[in-house]
C-alpha cells in the first residue's frame, strides 16, 4: 500500500512487472470495460487485446480504490477487503443535539449586521489585496480544462457499452473494416482511437490521483482505525475464552449434582404421569359398558354425563392415544341415540300423564322420572319437547269430549246408537237437561286435565329456574374468584419490587412459593378427570388423588321442586341465561295454551250442537243457567291458569247476543199485541203486581220468585199505590213493567250483554211511547180497537200511565248505570232522552184537554146573549160540561194535575168570555147588562169551586173585563 501511495498517478513499464495476476480466461470477460488497457506508451494493438499482459494489473492506488465488480464507485475502503455485502448506515442524528433553523441565527445577524455594513463600505473604498493563492485556482482551473476534453457521454450516470447505441458511438465500426486494401489505414485510425481513449484515461486518472491526494489523511486514519479495531477483537475473544472456561468448571463443580438429581426428579413424576394415565384408561375402557348399564335403569342424565366426561377427557388428557381412536365417534352416535330414547321416553310419559284416569287424586305421575327426563333434555339442549308435550294435550282434550259424549250417550234408552251412528248426531238427539249435564261434565274434566297439566308444567318450570339460579350463581362465584386473582397479582407485584429494593435474587425467593401453585395445579387436574378410582395404597398417586365425593359437592347444586323432589344442578349446563328465561316464558305460556285448547274444544262442542237453533231456542231460564256455567268455567280456568281465554267467552257472547236479539223481538212483539188490543179502560191491579211494585221500592229490582205451596187470594185493588201514590193504569202498562224488570234481571244474570239490553230497552221504551201516542192522541185505536170516540178519560189515563214509566226511569238508569263501565256511561243518554219525549207526550195530553174545553167555549161563548134569565142557558151548559171533565179526571189524575188543568181551561174560558163581552159592547159600568154577566159569573165560579179538590182555586174572573180606557 506504501508503493501506491509513492507511485506517480501514470503507471510505468519497468513498475509494473514485480506486480503479477493469475492468468485469466480470456475468452470469459464480465464486463465489457475491462477490455480496454490502461494507459501505455507500448500498448498492444487491436488484434491481441483480448490477451492478457501485465497492463491489467491495477497495482497503483486509484486501480485498487476502483473496483470494477461495483456499478457505483464506493468511497469506503472497507469494500474492497470485506466484500460486497457492506454497506454504508446511515448514521441517525442525536436526540441530544438540537435542530438547527436560521431562527437560531437571527440574534447573531442583528448583532453583526452594523459591523457588516460598516466592512462593506470600507471594502469599496480599500480594496484587500489579492492574497488568493493563483497556484491553487490554476490548478483547479486545468483540472476543469482538463476534465471538459473527455466526451460527455462518458460522463453519463447511464453509461453502459452493453447498449448498443453507447457501443456504436465509442467504439465506429468503421475503425474495423479490413476490406477494400485500406487496411493499414485502418489500423492507424484505430490506433489512433486507443491513443483518444487511453487519454481520456490519463485525465481522469490525473483527477482521480488528485482528489485522493488531497484526503490522503482520511486514509491514513481509516488504517489506523483498522489496526485498533483488530486489537480490540482479538482482547475481546481472550476475554471471552477465559469466561467460557470459568463457566465450565463453575458448571461441573456446582450444577451437574443438582441438575442430575432435578432429572430423576422429572423422570419419577414422568412415571406418576403415566402410570395415572394407565389408570385413566382404565376407567375410560369401562365407559360404554357403564353407560349401557346406566341406560338400562333409564338414567339418561347419568349416561349424558359420563359421556361428557369422557369425551373431555379424551380431548384433553388422552388425545393422540391410538387404542382410543374411534372411541370418541362411538359416544357422539350414542349420545345422539339417547337423545332419540329421550324424546321418545317423554312422550310417552306425556301420554301416560295426560291420558290416566281423571278419577285419580294423584297429581303428577313418577315425578322423578320426569326430573331426571327434563335435566336430560335441557343439557343436549333439545328445547323443542314442549311442542311433544302440546300436542300431546291437543290429542288429549279432544278425546276427554269424545269419551263424556259416549258415556251419557250410552246411559240413555231413548237413543238407538245403531240407527243414529255419528256420536254427533247422537249428541244432539239429547234435551237440555240431558245435553246439560254432559256440559257440566265435560267442564269438570277439563277443570281436572288443566290442573294436572299445571302440576306437570311446574315441575318442569323448577327444573329450569334451578338451572338458571345454577348458572347465575356460578357467574358470580366466577367473578369472586377474578377479583381475588387480582388482588393477588397485585400482592405479588409488591413483594417483587419490594426483594428487588433489598437486592436479594428473586428466582431464590420464588423456590418456595412455586412448588405450592405446581402441587395445586396437579391436583386439581386430577380432580377433574372423570370417574376417578379411588386412591390406591400406592405412596406415588397418593398426592395426586381425590375424592369423588368432594369433587361432586363443587360440581352440582341441589334444590327441591314443588312435589318434594330434590333437584341436583349439574354446572356443565351449556344454556345461556336468555334461553332459559325463554324456555321458562314458553312454559308459561303452554299453559296459557292448555287453557285456550279446553276453550277452543268446548266451542266447537257449543257450535256442533246449535247447528239447528238449539240454543236460541232456549228459554230466559235455561240460557241463564247455561251462561252461568260457562262464565263459572271460564273464572275456574283463568285461576288455574293465570289468563283468560277469550274463545269460549267469545261464543258466550255471541250466543248471548243472539239470546238478546230473540229476547228483545218476543218483548217487543208482545208489547205490541198488548198495544192493539188494549181500550185504554182502567185496570184492575193484581196483588202479585202491587208486591212487584212493593219490591222495586225496596230496592230489589228483580221478579219475584214463585212461592211453592198453596197462597191464599187476595183481591185486585183499583189503583197502582207507588210509593203513597195512586197511579190508575191499564193492563198494558202493568206487562211493561214486569217486562223491564225482565230486562233488568237479564242484565244481572248476563252482565256481558249489559250494554246491548240497554239499547234494546230504550227501544222497547221509545216503541210504547211512540205507539200508544199513535193510538190515544192519534186516534188510533178507533181503528184497531174499534173505540168510537177518544174520550178524556182514555187521555189521563194514557197521561197517567207515561207518568208511571217516567217514575221508574231514574230507577232504571241507576240499575244499569252501577253494571256498565265507566267508559260506557255515554250511554246513559238514552234515557235522558226517553224522560224527555215521555214528558213531551205528557204535555201534549194535557194541551189536548185543554184543547177539548177550549174549543166547547168557543163554540157555548159565541151564542152567548147578555139577557135573562140568571143564570142562563150558556153559562149551566158550561157548568155541566167542566163538571163532567171533572168526573172524568178527577180520579185518575193527582189533585195537583187537576188543579193545574182547571186553571189552565179557566184561563182559556175567560180569554172567550172577555172576547165575547168586547164584541158584546158589555163593559163594567155597573148597568143591568153588567149585573146578569156578574151573576152568570158567580154561577160559573160557585159551581166551578163546588167541584172535589177546586175549593181553593183561585179563578180570578176580573181579568174578563175590559180596562177602562
Amino acid at each position: 500500500m506504501a508503493s501506491s501511495h509513492s507511485s506517480s498517478p501514470v503507471p510505468q513499464g519497468s513498475s509494473r512487472d514485480v506486480f503479477f495476476k493469475k492468468e485469466v480466461d480470456p475468452t470469459k470477460h464480465i464486463r465489457p470495460v475491462q477490455s480496454l488497457p490502461d494507459v501505455c506508451p507500448k500498448e498492444p494493438t487491436v488484434t491481441d487485446q483480448h490477451r492478457w499482459t501485465i497492463y491489467h494489473s491495477k497495482v497503483n492506488l486509484p486501480a485498487a480504490l476502483n473496483d470494477p465488480r461495483l456499478a457505483k464507485r464506493e468511497s469506503d475502503f472497507f469494500t474492497k477487503t470485506w466484500g460486497l455485502d457492506f454497506v454504508d448506515t446511515e448514521v441517525i442524528p442525536s436526540f441530544y443535539l438540537p435542530q438547527i433553523s436560521k431562527e437560531h441565527f437571527t440574534v447573531y445577524q442583528q448583532e453583526i449586521s452594523q459591523k457588516e455594513k460598516t466592512h462593506e463600505r470600507c471594502k469599496n473604498i480599500c480594496p484587500p489585496k489579492d492574497t488568493f493563492d493563483r497556484t491553487l485556482l490554476h490548478t483547479h482551473d486545468k483540472s476543469r480544462t482538463d476534465l471538459d476534453q473527455v466526451p460527455k457521454i462518458f460522463m453519463k450516470p447511464d453509461f453502459a457499452l452493453d447498449d448498443s447505441l453507447t457501443f456504436n458511438s465509442v467504439l465506429p465500426w468503421s475503425h474495423f473494416n479490413t476490406a477494400g486494401g485500406k487496411g493499414n489505414r485502418d489500423a492507424a485510425s484505430s490506433k489512433l482511437l486507443q491513443e483518444k481513449l487511453s487519454h481520456y484515461l490519463d485525465i481522469v486518472e490525473v483527477n482521480i490521483a488528485h482528489q485522493i491526494s488531497l484526503r490522503s489523511e482520511a486514509f491514513f486514519h481509516a488504517m489506523t482505525s483498522q489496526h485498533e479495531l483488530q486489537d480490540y477483537l482479538k482482547k475481546t475473544s481472550q476475554a471471552v475464552k477465559m469466561l467460557r472456561d470459568k463457566i465450565a468448571q463453575i458448571d461441573k463443580v456446582m450444577c451437574e449434582g443438582s441438575l442430575h438429581i432435578l432429572r430423576l426428579a422429572l423422570t419419577r413424576n414422568n412415571c406418576v404421569k403415566v402410570y395415572n394415565k394407565l389408570k385413566l384408561m382404565a376407567t375410560v375402557h369401562q365407559t360404554q359398558p357403564t353407560v349401557q348399564v346406566l341406560l338400562s335403569t333409564s338414567e339418561f342424565v347419568g349416561a349424558l354425563d359420563l359421556i361428557a366426561t369422557t369425551q373431555e377427557v379424551l380431548q384433553q388428557e388422552l388425545q393422540g392415544i391410538h387404542s382410543f381412536r374411534h372411541l370418541g365417534s362411538q359416544l357422539c352416535e350414542l349420545e345422539k341415540l339417547i337423545d332419540k330414547m329421550m324424546i321418545a321416553e317423554f312422550s310417552t310419559y306425556s301420554h301416560s300423564d295426560l291420558n290416566r284416569p281423571l278419577d285419580d287424586d294423584c297429581q303428577i305421575l313418577e315425578e322423578e322420572r320426569l326430573v331426571s327426563l327434563v335435566f336430560g333434555l335441557l343439557k343436549q339442549r333439545k328445547l323443542n319437547f314442549l311442542e311433544i308435550y302440546s300436542e300431546e294435550m291437543i290429542i288429549t282434550a279432544k278425546n276427554i269430549i269424545k269419551q263424556c259424549v259416549i258415556n251419557k250417550v250410552s246411559r240413555i234408552e231413548e237413543i238407538d246408537t245403531d240407527v243414529v251412528v255419528k256420536l254427533a248426531d247422537q249428541m244432539r238427539m239429547l234435551n237440555f237437561p240431558q245435553w246439560f249435564d254432559l256440559l257440566k261434565d265435560i267442564f269438570s274434566k277439563f277443570t281436572i286435565f288443566l290442573q294436572r297439566v299445571k302440576a306437570t308444567l311446574n315441575i318442569i318450570h323448577s327444573v329450569v329456574l334451578s338451572v338458571l339460579d345454577k348458572n347465575r350463581r356460578t357467574r358470580e362465584l366466577e367473578e369472586i374468584s377474578q377479583q381475588k386473582n387480582a388482588a393477588k397479582d397485585n400482592s405479588l407485584d409488591t413483594e417483587v419490587a419490594y426483594l428487588i429494593h433489598e437486592g436479594m435474587f428473586i428466582s431464590d425467593a420464588f423456590n418456595e412459593s412455586e412448588l405450592t401453585p405446581i402441587a395445586i395445579d396437579t391436583t386439581s387436574q386430577r380432580n377433574a378427570s372423570p370417574n376417578s378410582e379411588p386412591c390406591s395404597s400406592d405412596s406415588v398417586s397418593e398426592p395426586e388423588c381425590t375424592t369423588d365425593s368432594s369433587s361432586s359437592k363443587e360440581q352440582t347444586s341441589s334444590s327441591v321442586t314443588p312435589g318434594g323432589v330434590d333437584i341436583l344442578v349439574n354446572e356443565d349446563m351449556k344454556l345461556t341465561d336468555l334461553e332459559l328465561e325463554k324456555l321458562a316464558n314458553n312454559i308459561q305460556e303452554l299453559l296459557y295454551s292448555a287453557s285456550d285448547i279446553c276453550h277452543d274444544r268446548a266451542v266447537k262442542f257449543l257450535m256442533s250442537r246449535a247447528k239447528d237453533g238449539f240454543l236460541e231456542k232456549l228459554n230466559s231460564t235455561e240460557f241463564i243457567t247455561l251462561s252461568r256455567l260457562m262464565e263459572t268455567f271460564i273464572l275456574d280456568t283463568e285461576q288455574i291458569c293465570g289468563r283468560k281465554s277469550m274463545s269460549l267467552l267469545g261464543a258466550l257472547q255471541s250466543q248471548a247476543n243472539k239470546f238478546v236479539n230473540r229476547f228483545h223481538e218476543e218483548r217487543k212483539t208482545k208489547l205490541s199485541l198488548l198495544l192493539d188490543n188494549e181500550r185504554w179502560k182502567q185496570a184492575d191491579v193484581p196483588a202479585e203486581f202491587q208486591d212487584l211494585v212493593d219490591s222495586i221500592s225496596n230496592g230489589k229490582i228483580a221478579l219475584p220468585e214463585k212461592k211453592s205451596g198453596v197462597t191464599e187470594e187476595r183481591k185486585p185493588a183499583e189503583v197502582l199505590i207507588v210509593e203513597g201514590q195512586q197511579y190508575a193504569v191499564v193492563g198494558t202498562v202493568l206487562l211493561l213493567i214486569r217486562i223491564i224488570l225482565e230486562y233488568c234481571q237479564c242484565v244481572d244474570n248476563i252482565p256481558s250483554v249489559t250494554t246491548d239490553m240497554l239499547t234494546r230497552l230504550s227501544d222497547l221504551l221509545k216503541y210504547f211511547n211512540s205507539r200508544s201516542c199513535q193510538l190515544v192522541l192519534g186516534a188510533g185505536a178507533l181503528q184497531v180497537v174499534g173505540l168510537k170516540t177518544i174520550t178524556t178519560k182514555n187521555l189521563a189515563l194514557s197521561s197517567r200511565c207515561l207518568q208511571l214509566i217516567v217514575h221508574y226511569i231514574p230507577v232504571i238508569r241507576a240499575h244499569f248505570e252501577a253494571r256498565l263501565q265507566p267508559k260506557q256511561y255515554t250511554m246513559l243518554r238514552h234515557f235522558d232522552h226517553i224522560t224527555k219525549d215521555y214528558h213531551d207526550h205528557i204535555a201534549e195530553i194535557s194541551a189536548k184537554l185543554v184543547a177539548i174545553m177550549d174549543s166547547l167555549f168557543d163554540k157555548l161563548l159565541s151564542k152567548y146573549e147578555v139577557k135573562a134569565p140568571v143564570p142562563s142557558a150558556c153559562f149551566r151548559n158550561i157548568c155541566k160540561q167542566m163538571a163532567k171533565m171533572h168526573e172524568a179526571i178527577f180520579d185518575l189524575l193527582p189533585e195537583e194535575q187537576t188543579q193545574m188543568l182547571f186553571l189552565r181551561i179557566n184561563a182559556s174560558y175567560k180569554l172567550h168570555l172577555k172576547k165575547q163581552l168586547s164584541h158584546l159592547n158589555v163593559i163594567n159600568d155597573g148597568g143591568p147588562q153588567n149585573g146578569l154577566v156578574t151573576a152568570d159569573v158567580a154561577f160559573y165560579t160557585g159551581n166551578l169551586q163546588a167541584l172535589k179538590g177546586l175549593k181553593d182555586l183561585d179563578l180570578n174572573m176580573s181579568e174578563i173585563w175590559e180596562q177602562k180606557r
